[in-house]
C-alpha cells in the first residue's frame, strides 16, 4: 500500500482547506475549537453549506447523490475538518440509515428518503439500545404487531443521541416473539411526530442534553417504512453498525486532540521544565503518536477493501477498539498535563453567558470533554463484545 499522497489527492487537500477557511462559519469554529455546545441549528447551518457543495454524503456515491469519493479522499476531508475546528457531521442519517437504505431499501424509499437526507430535510435518530438491551443488542423487547397496512410499536429506547432534534428515527423492533432473538426483528423507519412517540432527557456526567429516552405506546407505523423483509433487520443492523464503528474511529479527531496536548504539554511546567520533557509524561505521549499512525493506516486498508461499496468487515471492531480507547487517553494525558486547572466546571460558560479568557476557555473544554470521552468505549457496541467478535470473526477463536 502506497503511503504517499499522489499529486491529485494533494490538490484536493488544498480545496478542502480552502474551501473551510472561507466557508465555516467563524462563530461555529470558535465553539468546536472551545468545546461549547452547539445548537441544533448550528450542525443545520453547517451541514448545509456542505450539501450545497455536494460534500455532505461523503461516503455516499455518485448514483445516489454522493461526491463518489475513494477512501483516501474521505480520510482528507475528515482529517482537514477535523484540523479546522469544523463539527462533526450528524451521523444518523448520512453514514448510518443511508447506507442501509440503498442497500436493502427499495426503489420508493431511495427516491424519497436519500434526497431528503442530502438536503438536510430530516434529522434522524436511532432506536437501538434498551433498558436490558444494550451490549445485548438481540434481547431487544420492543414490540411491533402487524396490523393491515400498519404495524403497532411499543416499547422502549434509550440512550437515544439528540432524539430531542430528530423528526425520524430508524428503529429496531420484534415482529416474531416465537423465532430466535436474531431472526424475529425488523428495521422501521418511524416519524417521531406519531402519536405516542414521546422523548425524555436523560442528562449526562458533563451537564449536557444529549442522550434521551424514547417511549412508544401503540405507535403506527405504515409496513411501507420497513426495510428489507420482515425477520431482515438484524442484517440491517449488523450492516449499519460496521459503518458506526468505523466512524467512531475517529482519527481526524484524534490527530487534532494530538496537536492539543503536544501544545498543553509544551506550556505546562514540572519543577520548571516542560512536562513534555518529563520523561514518564513523554513516553506516554510518545507511545499515543506512534498508535494513532499505526491505526490511521489501518483505518484506511478497511476503507480501501470497502471502496467498492461494501460494508466494512469485522475489522470495523478493531478500529472501533483502538480509536475510542486511544481518544480517551489523549483526553485523559490533556487532564494531566492542566492539572488542577482542569477541575473547575463552568456550565454557565459551555451555554455562552460567561466571560472567560482564552485560558480559562480552554481549560474547561478539557475537563467536559475528559468526561464526555468516557462514553466511546460503550457506543456502538462496548468495547469487550468488539473484542468478542474480532476474535471469534477474524481469528476463528
Amino acid at each position: 500500500m502506497n503511503l504517499d499522497f499522489s499529486p491529485d489527492e494533494k490538490t484536493f487537500r488544498q480545496e478542502v482547506s480552502d474551501f473551510l477557511a472561507t466557508e465555516l462559519p467563524v462563530d461555529i469554529r470558535e465553539k468546536v475549537r472551545l468545546g461549547r455546545r452547539l445548537s441544533a441549528d448550528d450542525h443545520v447551518r453547517w451541514q448545509n453549506l456542505l450539501s450545497e457543495r455536494g460534500w455532505l454524503g461523503a461516503n455516499w456515491p455518485k448514483e445516489h447523490g454522493g461526491p463518489g469519493w475513494g477512501p483516501v479522499e474521505r480520510h482528507i476531508f475528515d482529517e482537514e475538518c477535523a484540523a479546522a475546528h469544523a463539527p462533526t457531521i450528524v451521523p444518523f442519517g448520512v453514514s448510518m440509515v443511508a447506507p442501509v437504505i440503498m442497500k436493502f431499501g427499495n426503489q420508493d424509499q431511495q427516491s424519497h428518503y436519500l434526497p431528503r437526507i442530502l438536503a438536510n430535510h430530516d434529522w434522524w435518530c436511532q432506536g437501538y439500545s434498551e433498558p436490558g438491551a444494550g451490549s445485548d443488542l438481540a434481547s431487544l423487547r420492543t414490540r411491533a404487531v402487524r396490523d393491515g397496512d400498519e404495524y403497532v410499536v411499543s416499547g422502549q429506547k434509550t440512550w437515544t443521541t439528540l432524539g430531542q432534534h430528530a423528526n425520524m428515527m430508524f428503529c429496531l423492533v420484534r415482529t416474531d416473539p416465537e423465532a430466535k432473538k436474531q431472526a424475529g426483528i425488523s428495521f422501521l423507519l418511524i416519524d417521531m411526530q406519531s402519536p405516542g412517540l414521546s422523548v425524555r432527557p436523560i442528562i449526562t456526567l458533563d451537564g449536557a442534553h444529549e442522550v434521551n429516552e424514547v417511549f412508544l405506546d401503540e405507535v403506527r407505523v405504515p409496513v411501507a417504512n420497513r426495510v428489507g423483509e420482515e425477520g431482515q433487520g438484524w442484517t440491517c443492523a449488523k450492516f449499519l453498525l460496521t459503518h458506526e464503528r468505523t466512524g467512531i474511529t475517529g482519527l481526524g479527531h484524534a490527530k487534532q486532540a494530538l496537536r492539543h496536548l503536544k501544545s498543553v504539554a509544551g506550556r505546562a511546567r514540572h519543577r520548571g521544565r516542560p512536562l513534555l520533557e518529563l520523561p514518564s509524561f513523554r513516553h506516554r505521549v510518545v507511545k499515543a503518536e506512534l498508535e494513532l499512525m499505526a491505526l490511521e493506516v489501518t483505518h484506511l486498508r478497511v476503507l480501501a477493501a470497502a471502496r467498492d461499496g461494501g460494508a466494512p468487515g469485522a475489522e470495523s471492531s478493531l478500529l472501533k477498539v483502538r480509536g475510542s480507547e486511544l481518544r480517551q487517553e489523549l483526553s485523559e494525558l490533556t487532564r494531566r498535563a492542566l492539572g488542577p486547572a482542569a477541575l473547575p466546571f463552568f456550565p454557565e460558560f459551555l451555554y455562552g453567558d460567561a466571560q472567560l479568557d482564552a485560558e480559562q476557555a480552554e481549560n474547561a473544554a478539557v475537563g467536559v470533554q475528559y468526561l464526555n470521552r468516557r462514553k466511546l468505549s460503550i457506543y456502538g457496541g462496548s468495547n469487550e463484545i468488539q473484542k468478542s467478535i474480532a476474535a471469534k470473526t477474524l481469528l476463528g477463536m
